[in-house]
């Protein structure tokens, strides 16, 4: 990112973040690109913040030490486990007998 602004001749402050901090704001960041991604009002734009989000899935994993393969395997397991969100079926209210 950094070597992106250098090219433009733009100028920055940056400082590296300790893990813990990072992924702090690795977690805000996914909010506001999810806010983002709610508010988007084209198919481009939805597109665009999920590629945020995905990269930040990417980093957040990385920052716990935890693989693609291994989250996806966790994903799986939570929609064998409790299902999934991709029949389009919006459970309203869930009550214990």
């Amino acid at each position: 990112m950094l070597e992106i602004i250098d090219s433009k001749g733009l100028t920055y402050r940056a400082r590296t973040l300790e893990p813990i901090e990072f992924l702090t704001e690795v977690k805000a960041k996914m909010l506001e690109e999810a806010r983002e991604f709610r508010e988007a009002t084209t198919e481009q734009e939805a597109i665009e913040e999920l590629v945020d989000i995905l990269e930040l899935v990417h980093t957040a994993i990385s920052v716990l030490g935890v693989s693609y393969e291994e989250l996806e395997s966790f994903r799986k397991h939570k929609k064998t486990e409790r299902g999934g969100f991709d029949s389009g079926i919006y459970l309203i209210e869930v009550e214990e007998q």
